[in-house]
């Protein structure tokens, strides 16, 4: 009887521990990108008009340098409006694919975008004319600002669509794929807790002792707190020293590291959290004191 008491403490203890181990990075997705408040405020760090203006300052022949500022300066004015669009479909994304919503329909205007390009491209072209127009007239410049508009309204619609209409069937049925996936792990993640719950409370009804089960439940505690935060210690370490080896654009080698830091942070919390119960539950499998029967 007691060897079977004892295999089956050291097996749920065993579980308990893997499980613990696996809930801790599942918990580490579902609280960072499976949260759309974590991805925007990622995405808010992100220096936008910089970045915009490093790639088209490479884009841009050098005769047309000119439009890489008008470009530059519409990014500008434009970044709290880009700021609330990004927003907008992280959020609308996030509702479909985490079943909040049983369709997806992002609309973003362009007005705004085509008023001030235009306005961007005047103020260019009269405080510094490309070569094409310098010494000409007002009209003729009136002339090429018109075909330019013309060429603007042409190329920005007045309004883009991202939804089940405006993408191909392929397309659409992976992104079904991903929310039916998102649906599973969301589901294995609540059955995850409700079986490391049960397993504590097999290990408390097989021991029926507070010195054995503080022992069982915390030494896997103790254990995986251990290696959770080990594992996020030696993460962060090898992505700082490993960084700087590869050919990654500079704003990219600024931003990850706060980046994994912030991804990183539930896995630590988790970790130190059962560490801190593990200690606390074998000092009171070793200081605990049973009653002692009176007579």
């Amino acid at each position: 009887m007691n060897f079977l008491k004892g295999l089956a403490l050291g097996v749920l203890s065993f579980l308990l521990l893997l499980c613990l181990f696996v809930f801790g990075f599942a918990l580490t997705l579902n609280q960072t990108v499976l949260k759309p408040d974590f991805i925007t405020s990622e995405v808010d760090r992100l220096d936008i008009p910089s970045l915009a203006e490093e790639f088209l300052s490479e884009e841009i022949p050098p005769d047309e340098q000119y439009l890489a500022g008008v470009i530059g300066d519409t990014i500008t004015d434009l970044e709290p409006w880009i700021e609330e669009q990004v927003h907008a479909g992280i959020y609308t994304s996030y509702d479909y694919f985490l079943g909040r919503s049983q369709s997806l329909s992002l609309v973003i205007p362009t007005e705004p975008v085509r008023d001030s390009l235009k306005d961007n491209l005047r103020e260019a072209i009269q405080e510094s004319p490309p070569p094409e127009l310098e010494g000409a007239s007002s009209s003729e410049i009136e002339l090429y600002l018109a075909e330019a508009y013309r060429e603007i309204d042409e190329m920005l619609p007045q309004e883009f669509e991202f939804g089940e209409s405006s993408l191909t069937p392929e397309v659409w049925a992976q992104l079904e794929q991903v929310r039916q996936g998102i649906g599973y792990f969301q589901l294995g993640y609540k059955i995850l807790i409700g079986f490391i719950l049960l397993l504590i409370l097999g290990i408390v009804l097989i021991n029926r002792q507070v010195k054995g089960a503080t022992r069982r439940i915390g030494i896997p505690f103790l254990t995986c707190g251990v290696l959770g935060y080990i594992s996020t210690f030696v993460t962060k370490y090898l992505a700082e020293t490993q960084l700087t080896r590869f050919d990654i654009p500079t704003w990219l080698q600024s931003w990850f590291p706060q980046f994994l830091d912030d991804f990183l942070a539930p896995l630590e919390i988790f970790s130190i959290g059962l560490l801190v119960a593990g200690i606390a539950l074998i000092i009171v499998s070793f200081v605990y004191k049973p009653r002692q029967p009176s007579f």
